[in-house]
């Protein structure tokens, strides 16, 4: 309350004013602590909410030995919110390829060789998403799976790359458009090389289930 003075017969005598300074002084408090409250309630938010997001990426590592009995080195990273796996697979040569199962978005599988300046796809088969559930399903109680050679299911598949359907990588989902950028899609299908055909690479994939998958890629003829 602010004091004020008047004159009254050649005398000063203090009246009351009704002027205060104490309602801009609630509004200001009243101010910094809604803004304070924003502030947390955000932060909050944002850490819930990246909470959320990790518990749903989660890394896998699967080890099973190859046909020569060296361990295949490969990991997986479990995206269950978004019906996602995305293997590394890395050969004898220290070399990284990627191979991405999109059950959400079609059923697709996507392999990225790092030696090849390509991405090549095909559609799942009920096998493929058989090999990927147990992989989403089973991921949430391990993180590492140890396959044993005696138990383990090994078999190859062999799929002809059709260069001439190039795929436009903007007609593809986001998972697809941020790991095939700057590089050519192409379509594969399964089919028996001849002879005359050169396998120019293969990836070996292995899964929970104890099913290991050797996918060889050749060019079709044109």
């Amino acid at each position: 309350m602010v004091r004020c003075w008047k004159h009254s017969e050649n005398r000063l005598e203090e009246a009351q004013c009704t002027q205060s300074h104490f309602p801009h002084k609630a509004f200001w408090v009243s101010l910094s602590a809604s803004l304070l409250l924003v502030v947390i309630t955000l932060g909050l938010t944002g850490y819930l909410g990246m909470n959320v997001f990790l518990q749903s990426l989660q890394i896998v590592r699967i080890a099973a030995p190859d046909q020569t009995g060296a361990l295949i080195n490969q990991s997986a990273v479990v995206d269950q919110q978004n019906d996602l796996v995305t293997f590394s697979v890395t050969s004898p040569a220290n070399q990284t390829s990627t191979v991405l199962f999109d059950i959400k978005h079609q059923g697709l599988i996507c392999y990225k060789p790092v030696e090849q300046d390509s991405c090549l796809l095909r559609k799942m088969e009920p096998s493929d998403y058989d090999n990927v559930h147990s992989l989403l399903h089973e991921s949430t109680h391990k993180s590492h799976f140890q396959l044993s050679g005696n138990e383990t299911q090994r078999h190859t598949e062999f799929l002809g790359v059709l260069a001439a359907n190039q795929v436009d990588v903007s007609t593809l989902e986001e998972p697809l458009q941020a790991l095939c950028r700057d590089r050519s899609v192409h379509w594969t299908k399964r089919a028996k090389p001849g002879k005359q055909r050169l396998v120019y690479f293969c990836i070996d994939i292995c899964f929970p289930s104890n099913i290991c998958v050797s996918v060889c890629f050749y060019y079709l003829p044109e």
